[in-house]
């Protein structure tokens, strides 16, 4: 075992996580908050747990946890989590999340990773498969605004794997904890902000100005999504192109005629 396996390895024992994965999980809360007090959260092929553990803190008495797997996940003593035994990319299984969720969901997480062959171009491919149905599951359970978490092994579809994470959120970053073996190819991708918008950054539309925001740039309404337009004013229709998306509100700048 390298060092670093050692310290996280021990670590975990000393202080009652599953897995040395644990730190990994607290790492990426530290740098991009995660795991919201009071919110509900899904790990996706959770066992054996340890992930659960790190959730279940952060989010307190009043927030959920919900841990899916093939694999039966031991139950907590010390902490409410539900835990559901299951394939994620199964309607049936999903479902069952959505009715133990009580809703939509505010982070979706995954550390699933694929049996390994030892040959890499194989491993890689298995991994970023197994992120694309970790990404569909999170767009379906997701509320807006939620946060998702993917690990995935770094190689030439990552690129491709990112682009997508990044048409669906506000932001996407690329981590890689302290707690990832010195010799793993695994990094994660966080998304933040999920994006359920009628537009994304670029489109171009015909929009009828309606009112004044309090900067003073007008608003128009794309399907129920406020959209502020700047040096625009009530009674102004207008082609807009749309230059920022957040999860409840765009910006967009006048097209010249």
């Amino acid at each position: 075992m390298t060092g670093s396996k050692d310290h996280y390895y021990n670590k975990s024992k000393q202080e009652g996580y599953r897995a040395r994965s644990a730190y990994k999980l607290k790492q990426l809360d530290r740098e991009v908050g995660l795991l919201p007090s009071d919110g509900t959260v899904v790990d996706l092929g959770a066992a054996p747990g340890g992930w659960l553990q790190v959730a279940a803190e952060a989010v307190g008495p009043s927030g959920r946890v919900i841990g899916v797997d093939f694999q039966r996940i031991p139950d907590f003593e010390d902490h409410d989590v539900e835990t559901i035994r299951g394939d994620v990319t199964e309607d049936e299984t999903k479902e069952r999340v959505r009715e133990a969720a009580g809703g939509p969901v505010d982070t979706v997480l995954s550390d699933m990773a694929p049996n390994m062959t030892g040959e890499y171009s194989v491993d890689h491919a298995r991994s970023v498969h197994l992120a694309r149905q970790a990404l569909e599951t999170a767009l379906d359970l997701l509320d807006t605004g939620g946060d998702f978490a993917v690990k995935v092994f770094d190689g030439q579809d990552f690129a491709a794997f990112r682009e997508d994470c990044e048409a669906e959120f506000e932001y996407v970053r690329v981590l890689s904890p302290d707690a990832s073996r010195d010799s793993s190819s695994e990094v994660y991708v966080v998304g933040k902000g999920r994006l359920t918008t009628p537009l994304r950054e670029g489109d171009e539309v015909d929009v009828e100005v309606v009112d004044t925001g309090d900067e003073g740039d007008g608003i128009a309404y794309v399907d129920g999504y406020t959209l502020f337009v700047s040096d625009a004013e009530p009674g102004d229709a207008v082609t807009v192109e749309v230059t920022g998306i957040k999860p409840r509100f765009g910006f967009a700048e006048v097209v010249d005629a």
